[in-house]
C-alpha cells in the first residue's frame, strides 16, 4: 500500500539536496565570477599602466623641437610618457651615468667621441639588423662604424640628421659683386681677392672661442692630410709635420682675409656681425644658420664647399653626425623605446625635425634638405662627407687652442713639432 509519510519524507530530502546543490554551484559560479572580474581588474590595470622614458639630448638647440614631436608622439601612444632632458655639459653628464649604471632610456647624440666610449663599453644595443639602417646614407653610418673602433662593423646608433660645415655666403653680395661659387682653392682665393677690392670683408673669423678655429681646419685636414690621419698617427705611420704643413699654411691665408681682430671676437660676434652684413663669407656650420637669422631674418643666406683642393671633383666636406638614436642593450622598456626610436624615424617626423633644425637628413627616404645648402647635395648624394678629423684627436690632446696659438704667432715649424709631441702626450696617458 502507498504510504504518503514516507514519499513526502523522500520527496522533501530531495528538494533539500537540489536546493543545496544550487546553492554550492550558486557560491562556485559567485567565486568563478570574481575572479573573472579581478583578472579583467588586473587585465585593465595592465593595459592602463604608464610606461616612462627619458630622452637624453647632448644637443641644447634641439630640445624645443623634440618636444613638439614627443607630444605628437604622446597623443599617438597614451600610455607611453617621454620626458626630453638636455642640460649643460651633457657630454661629461652622460659619462659620469655610465660609470653609475645609469644610462637614459633613449639616447640622442652626436657621432663624438662619448659615443665611441659608450660602443666600445659594450652597453648599447645592438641595431646591425634593424631594418631602420637599411636606409641610412652609407657616409654617415660610416662615420658611427668607425668613431666606436676603425674596423667596426657593428652599429650601435642610428644616425638621424648631420650638420656640415663650410662656407655661408652672403647670396646678396655675390650677385652684387658679379662673384660665382668657386669649386678650387685657387677660384676661392680669387674671390676673396675681388671682394678685398670692392671694399667689403671676405671672411668674418671669431677666433677668440678656438672651437670655431676648426671649422675651416677640419675641410682642410680631410682633403690633405687624409682622412685616416688618426689611425696612422696612433700606429706610428704619420706625423703633424709631415701631413699638415699645407693645412698650417692655408689656415694662414684663411687668417689674412678677415678683419683685424680676429682673435677679440667670439661665434655670438660673428653670427651677429655677418647677419648684419659685415663680411662676405662666414667659415661655419648650417647649425649657426638658426642664430643668424634670429639677426636677420631677411638675409638670403647660401652654402658650400670649402674647396681645399685644385681638384674639383676630389674636394669633400665635413658632414658629421649631428643626431644619432641609441639605447642601453638591457634597455628596462625595450619595445617602447624602440617604438619611440622608430617614431621618429618615420618620414613625416623626420622632415619635421631636419626643416625645424636646418639638419641634413641621415636618411636617404628623407630628401628635405634647406635650399641654403643645395650646393652641397650632390656631394651628400655621392658620399663625398668625412667626419670631423678632430672627433678622432685623443682626449686631453689640446688641439683647438694649439691652432689658436699658431695662428697668432705664425711659427709652422714649432707648431706642428709641438702638435706630435701634444699628440703622443695624450695619448700616453
Amino acid at each position: 500500500m502507498f504510504n504518503n509519510k514516507k514519499f513526502l519524507s523522500i520527496l522533501l530530502a530531495a528538494v533539500f539536496a537540489v536546493l543545496v546543490l544550487a546553492g554550492c554551484n550558486s557560491e562556485v559560479g559567485n567565486a568563478s565570477n570574481d575572479s573573472a572580474n579581478n583578472e579583467e581588474t588586473d587585465s585593465s590595470s595592465n593595459e592602463g599602466e604608464v610606461v616612462e622614458l627619458e630622452l637624453f639630448s647632448t644637443k641644447t638647440e634641439n630640445p624645443e623641437t623634440y618636444q613638439r614631436l614627443v607630444d605628437k608622439f604622446e597623443a599617438e601612444n597614451p600610455n607611453i610618457k617621454v620626458e626630453v632632458v638636455s642640460q649643460p655639459d651633457s657630454l661629461t653628464v652622460l659619462k659620469t651615468r655610465l660609470t653609475k649604471n645609469d644610462l637614459p632610456d633613449i639616447i640622442a647624440t652626436g657621432g663624438n667621441p662619448t659615443f665611441g666610449e659608450l660602443g666600445r663599453a659594450g652597453v648599447l644595443k645592438d641595431f646591425t639588423d634593424s631594418p631602420l639602417v637599411d636606409d641610412i646614407n652609407e657616409g654617415f653610418l660610416y662615420q658611427v662604424k668607425d668613431i666606436v673602433s676603425y674596423d667596426e662593423e657593428n652599429v650601435y646608433g642610428i644616425p638621424y640628421a648631420g650638420n656640415a660645415v663650410g662656407v655661408l655666403y652672403n647670396k646678396a653680395k655675390f650677385k652684387e659683386l658679379g662673384l660665382e661659387i668657386p669649386t678650387t682653392w685657387d677660384e676661392f682665393i680669387e674671390v676673396a681677392d675681388k671682394i678685398e677690392a670692392a671694399g667689403e670683408v671676405p671672411f668674418y673669423h671669431t677666433w677668440k672661442d678656438a672651437w670655431t678655429i676648426t671649422v675651416p681646419w677640419n675641410d682642410l685636414v680631410i682633403n690633405i692630410a687624409g682622412d685616416d690621419f688618426a689611425q696612422s698617427k696612433t700606429e706610428g705611420e704619420a706625423t703633424f709635420i709631415d701631413r699638415y704643413s699645407e693645412v698650417a699654411d692655408k689656415m694662414l691665408t684663411l687668417r689674412d682675409y678677415s678683419h683685424n681682430d680676429v682673435f677679440g671676437k667670439s661665434y655670438a660676434d660673428g653670427n651677429q656681425a655677418f647677419a648684419n652684413g659685415e663680411s662676405v663669407m662666414y667659415l661655419q656650420g648650417n647649425f649657426a644658420v638658426p642664430a643668424i637669422k634670429e639677426f636677420n631674418p631677411d638675409i638670403e643666406l647660401g652654402m658650400f664647399t670649402l674647396p681645399a683642393l685644385n681638384d674639383a671633383d676630389e674636394n669633400m666636406f665635413v658632414a658629421s653626425v649631428d643626431v644619432l638614436f641609441t639605447m642601453p642593450k638591457d634597455a628596462e622598456h625595450p619595445e617602447e623605446t624602440m617604438k619611440f626610436i622608430e617614431f621618429m624615424y618615420e618620414e613625416e617626423n623626420a622632415t619635421q625635425y631636419m626643416e625645424e633644425q636646418f639638419a641634413i637628413s641621415a636618411m636617404n627616404n628623407v630628401t628635405y634638405i634647406d635650399p641654403i645648402m643645395e650646393p652641397l647635395k650632390d656631394k651628400l648624394a655621392e658620399g663625398k662627407i668625412r667626419q670631423a678629423p678632430t672627433h678622432y684627436y685623443p682626449a686631453g690632446f689640446p688641439a683647438a687652442q694649439s691652432i689658436q696659438e699658431f695662428l697668432i704667432d705664425g711659427d709652422k715649424d714649432a707648431f706642428l713639432k709641438k702638435m706630435d709631441k701634444d699628440w703622443d702626450a695624450a695619448v700616453a696617458n
